[in-house]
C-alpha cells in the first residue's frame, strides 16, 4: 500500500558546535569540539563537522582528540546559551510549518497538513527553513530536513543526506531507497541489537526489510519488532507521543580535579540530589527509587539503588542518597562522575500514599517553600547544607530528550 508524505523531520547539524562557530566567527571552518569542562579527561560531547572528518565524534575523549585533529579547538559547553538559541530555532520553524513535538534540543517533527503534502509544498517549506536559518544566524547554523510517510523513516531520511541536507524518501521508494544503509544507521538498532540481527542471519538494511514479521518480533523479543516491521513499510505506528509517560529521569555531572576527593564529591552528589527532586516536583511526580552512579579515577564503575514509597521530598531523598554513599566501593579512591537517577516515576494521581509510613507528606510544606524561594531569588537563596560548596557545579545540561528549564535548574 502507498501512503503520503506525512511528516518532516528537522535535525540541526552539529547543533552545539554549530552555535559556537556561529557565535565565534574565529571558529568557523576550523575543527571545534565541544567538552562539559577543559580538562584532557573528559569527553567531547559534540563536534564540528571539520572535527568529523577526522574521526572526532560524540564520546571521544579530548586528549584523543587532541590527537587525531591536530589544531582542534575545544570549547567548554554552554548549555543555557544552546537552550536560548534552540527556543528561537523553534520559532523560526514555527513560522513556517507547525512544530508537532519538539524530541530533543536539536530534533523536532512536524506533521504535514493535507493540502501540503504535494513535493512543490514540503520543498518549498523547507527551503524557507533553511533561508530564514541564515538570515536569524549565519551559515554556521544549518539543519538536515528529512520527509517520509511516518515519523521514523522522516527521521531515517534527515540523516541520509547530512549536512545540511533535505531528502524525501518516498512510498513508492520503498524498502529499496533504504538499502544504502548500514543496520546502524537505523533508530532504534543499537550496537547489541545488531548483535542480535546478525545472529539471526541478518547483516544488511535490505535482508531486514525483506524479513517477516514474526522473525523480527522474536530478534526483537517482543512488539518493537512487530513496530519496526510497520515503519519500514511507511506505516503510522505512534511514532512520536506528544506526552511519553516518564519513568526515570538523572542529573550526572564530571567532577573538576578539585572537586574530586570523597569529602569533597559528596556535596556535588548531594546537589544532584535536590536538582533531581526540584525538578520532579516541577514535573509533579513522585520517585520510587533512587539510583546512586559513580565513577572512579581508576576507571571503575559502582552503582546500587534503593527502593521506597513514593516522594519528591528533597529531605527524605537526600537521607537516601546518604545512605548509598556509604556503600560505595572502593571508599578512598577519587571520584571522575557522578550521576543520580530518579526511578520508577509516578504522577501526583497515580499516587497512592502509605496508611503506615510517615514522615514525607510532612515535608510537602517545607519543599513547596523552598521550590518558591529558590523559583524567585535563586538556587543560591536557599538548599539543603549538604549541597554546601558545590552550588556552582552540576550547571544545566542538555541531555538527547530533555532540555533544561535554565531557570529552575541552573
Amino acid at each position: 500500500m502507498l501512503y503520503p508524505l506525512r511528516s518532516l523531520f528537522l535535525d540541526m547539524d552539529s547543533f552545539f558546535a554549530s552555535v559556537e562557530q556561529h557565535l565565534q566567527p574565529h571558529l568557523r571552518g576550523r575543527p571545534v569540539g565541544i567538552a562539559p569542562m577543559l580538562a584532557e579527561g573528559t569527553c567531547c560531547i559534540a563536534a564540528s563537522y571539520e572535527a568529523k572528518a577526522f574521526g572526532v565524534k560524540t564520546g571521544t575523549r579530548v586528549s584523543d582528540a587532541r590527537q587525531m585533529c591536530p589544531g582542534i579547538e575545544i570549547v567548554e559547553a554552554r548549555p543555557p546559551l544552546y537552550v536560548e538559541v534552540h527556543h528561537e530555532i523553534v520559532k523560526i520553524v514555527e513560522s513556517c510549518i507547525h512544530v508537532d513535538h519538539v524530541l530533543s534540543i536539536d530534533e523536532m517533527v512536524c506533521w504535514l497538513p493535507l493540502n501540503w503534502r504535494t513535493e512543490d509544498k514540503i520543498t518549498e517549506i523547507a527551503q524557507a527553513i533553511k533561508r530564514k536559518l541564515r538570515e536569524s544566524f549565519s551559515e554556521s547554523v544549518r539543519c538536515s530536513i528529512g520527509v517520509a510517510p511516518n515519523g521514523w523513516l522522516a527521521k531515517t531520511a534527515s540523516k541520509m543526506r547530512k549536512p545540511d541536507g533535505f531528502f524525501m524518501i518516498r512510498s513508492e521508494e520503498l524498502p529499496q531507497v533504504l538499502y544504502e544503509l548500514k543496520l546502524a544507521d537505523l533508530h532504534g538498532i543499537g550496537s547489541n541489537m545488531e548483535l542480535r540481527l546478525h545472529a539471526g542471519g541478518i547483516h544488511t538494511v535490505e535482508q531486514l526489510c525483506a524479513a517477516s514479521m514474526p522473525v523480527l518480533s522474536g530478534i526483537w523479543g517482543g512488539v518493537e519488532g512487530k513496530r519496526l516491521w510497520h515503519k519500514l513499510r511507511g506505516e503510522i505506528v505512534d511514532d512520536y507521543d506528544a506526552d511519553p509517560k516518564k519513568r526515570s529521569m538523572s542529573h550526572g555531572h564530571v567532577l573538576a580535579p578539585e572537586m574530586r576527593h570523597p569529602s569533597v564529591a559528596i556535596s556535588v552528589v548531594h546537589r544532584l540530589t535536590q536538582k533531581a527532586a526540584l525538578r520532579a516536583r516541577s514535573h509533579g511526580l513522585r520517585a520510587g527509587a533512587l539510583a546512586l552512579e559513580l565513577r572512579f579515577t581508576n576507571r571503575i564503575k559502582w552503582n546500587q539503588s534503593m527502593t521506597f514509597s513514593e516522594t519528591s521530598d528533597a529531605l527524605f531523598l537526600t537521607k537516601i542518597v546518604k545512605a548509598l554513599w556509604q556503600e560505595r566501593q572502593p571508599r578512598n579512591v577519587p571520584i571522575q562522575k557522578a550521576n543520580v537517577i530518579l526511578q520508577s516515576l509516578v504522577t501526583e494521581r497515580e499516587f497512592t500514599p502509605s496508611l503506615f509510613e510517615q514522615g514525607c507528606a510532612n515535608n510537602d510544606a517545607i519543599n513547596a517553600a523552598m521550590d518558591q524561594v529558590t523559583n524567585r531569588f535563586g538556587k543560591q537563596a536557599l538548599y539543603l547544607g549538604g549541597a554546601h560548596g558545590a552550588m556552582e557545579t552540576a550547571q544545566p545540561k542538555i541531555a538527547f530528550t530533555h532540555i533544561p528549564n535554565v531557570k529552575l535548574e541552573e
